[in-house]
């Protein structure tokens, strides 16, 4: 009881940022849904309102599960609201009035995805069916939007702007300006490419199981063709979004680079080295590719360029070395490797028009959609591990930002008690849909009536 108390009364970093990972964690991946998920069902309403059955029945179950990932992500998204307060006062004290427009109008965006995703869900057989559907279209902008605010945030933290510190004071607030950070740019479409590929192999890949199955009707096929649709398209575009998110680490945070290449020296035409393990101030292990100064080239487009290293700043302000180097190489590697699958998935399709009948690529898909998770968590730990120590690069370090409550353990605990019974329940609640659905049962009768509701 003693070792509890102990443990309870000493800094709160750890536990902060344990559950601070936890629930950033686990809402970013609802929150990818709330962003793709919806295009996805007006592409399937659209051509459900010109005939097709099967494609408005997909629509309507789609948009069930859609209601209920949005019910259990409006629980994380409070939790998280809670937490910015409760776990990181300092940060909130001290730049509140920065980033308190964005969240403001998060919340506002948050508000008007509820209302017209309501309106959505229970508009079947309700709403004349080409009204209906344009109730998708608030759903997306608002999702995307309240998206946007969001990473504002988080991109400011990597390159505060929109306000001067005077004698240890935040003045000339200007919070517009915290919100068009130089970062936020290229962070938002970042996300946006990401949330489609989570959503986009995830949902395939549920399908594609299906198929494995023996379960290739046409439900089935629709369902794997209209996800992988729209990740196909995000997928190789996200190595050039990430090229140049890259390179404005390489000018803005150079340290989060030099901790990604475990670079332990400033140096010029610097070597891309791939794998290895940062050890007493060096990488060890790892293999040079056989390019002289590539990791100058991706860096500052020059294989002469300079590469700043982790010996440009002391040891205390340096990150964790090998915890961000292996994220980014797990983030890196899946990337790659879902390039080749939504390439497999063009040429496939373009040459015979059939998705189904390649078992080899259904099971790719099927382990598609859990790697593209990972591989999305593994980047959000490359920039938040990257930019340690600091909470506010530059400005605020993270201790500083830190609770002094002596009982963040005990909600960090409560916390993974709330989250893995929302996990369950989320579970059981789909795979109860999914197994009625594959019954062949119907939650409502004809959607519009006989004509349509058009």
């Amino acid at each position: 009881m003693a070792e509890i108390l102990c443990l309870a009364a000493g800094s709160a970093l750890l536990p902060a940022r344990s559950q601070m990972a936890l629930s950033l964690g686990w809402h970013i991946v609802l929150a990818c849904f709330g962003m793709a998920l919806p295009a996805m069902i007006l592409v399937l309403h659209r051509r459900g309102l010109r005939g097709d059955e099967v494609a408005l029945d997909l629509a309507k179950r789609w948009s069930k599960v859609a209601g209920v990932l949005f019910a259990i992500g409006a629980v994380s998204g409070t939790i998280l609201a809670f937490e910015m307060g409760l776990l990181w006062p300092g940060l909130m004290e001290r730049y509140g009035d920065v980033v308190g427009l964005a969240f403001t109008l998060e919340g506002l965006s948050f508000f008007t995805e509820a209302i017209f995703l309501g309106i959505y869900v229970y508009g079947w057989g309700r709403l004349p069916g080409r009204l209906h559907s344009l109730m998708l279209l608030p759903v997306i902008a608002s999702g995307v939007v309240g998206s946007f605010f969001v990473l504002s945030v988080n991109s400011w933290m990597n390159e505060p702007t929109g306000f001067r510190v005077v004698d240890g004071e935040v003045v000339d607030v200007d919070p517009v300006a915290a919100i068009l950070n130089p970062a936020v740019g290229v962070q938002f479409v970042h996300m946006f490419l990401a949330a489609y590929m989570v959503v986009g192999f995830l949902v395939a890949g549920v399908y594609a199981v299906g198929a494995l199955r023996g379960r290739t009707d046409r439900a089935h096929r629709l369902g794997l063709l209209v996800p992988l649709a729209f990740a196909a398209v995000a997928t190789p575009l996200q190595p050039i979004v990430g090229h140049m998110a890259g390179q404005r680490i390489a000018d803005e945070q150079p340290v989060k680079l030099a901790a990604i290449e475990g670079l332990a020296h400033t140096e010029s035409r610097a070597p891309l080295t791939l794998g290895g393990v940062f050890v007493d101030g060096e990488l060890r292990g790892g293999i040079d590719v056989p390019v002289e100064g590539l990791l100058s080239f991706l860096a500052h487009n020059d294989f002469d360029a300079e590469v700043v290293g982790l010996d440009s700043v002391p040891a205390a302000d340096r990150p964790p070395v090998n915890v961000v180097r292996f994220a980014f190489q797990v983030m890196a590697g899946i990337g790659s490797a879902l390039v080749v699958v939504a390439g497999w998935v063009v040429v496939r399709w373009w040459r015979t028009r059939d998705l189904v009948g390649s078992r080899p690529l259904l099971w790719a898909l099927a382990a598609a959609g859990p790697l593209t998770v990972v591989a999305m968590e593994a980047g959000w730990v490359t920039t938040e591990v990257g930019r340690q120590p600091w909470i506010v690069d530059g400005y605020l370090r993270t201790a500083d930002a830190v609770t002094d409550a002596g009982y963040i353990w005990f909600t960090f605990g409560a916390l993974v008690v709330v989250y893995s019974l929302l996990t369950v329940g989320a579970v059981v609640v789909v795979r109860s849909m999914s197994r009625r659905w594959s019954t062949g049962a119907r939650d409502l009768g004809p959607a519009y009536g006989e004509e349509g509701g058009r």
